[in-house]
C-alpha cells in the first residue's frame, strides 16, 4: 500500500523526510532532517533523538507535507497499522 497523507500514521516511518513544526523542547523547533530510527516514543532524525508526544511533525511525501500531532504517532510501529485514521493528519 502506498504512502499517502490518509494513511501515513499507519505506514514506517523511518526514511521520510520530517520538520519538527512545534515541539515542549524549544531547542528542538524547526529540527529537519530524515527519521533514521523509530521506536514507541522517540523519533531520531539525522541522529537527535525528538519525543513524538511532545510534538508536531511535517513529513514530506512526494507531492504532499503532511502535518501529524506526535500524540497520535506515539505508539510502537506496529500498533499503528490497528489505528482508525479520520481526521488524524492535516494535508499541506
Amino acid at each position: 500500500m502506498p504512502r499517502t497523507p490518509e494513511n501515513l500514521p499507519k505506514h514506517e516511518l523511518i526514511g521520510l523526510n520530517v520538520e519538527v513544526e512545534e515541539h515542549s523542547d524549544e531547542n528542538i523547533e524547526g529540527l529537519e532532517g530524515t527519521v533514521v530510527d523509530e521506536t514507541k516514543n522517540m523519533l531520531v532524525i539525522d541522529g537527535r533523538k525528538v519525543s513524538k508526544k511532545d510534538g508536531v511533525f511535517v513529513f514530506e511525501l512526494a507531492d504532499h507535507r503532511v502535518r501529524i500531532n506526535g500524540k497520535v504517532i506515539h505508539k510502537r510501529p506496529e500498533d499503528r497499522v490497528k489505528m482508525r485514521l479520520p481526521g488524524k493528519y492535516e494535508s499541506l
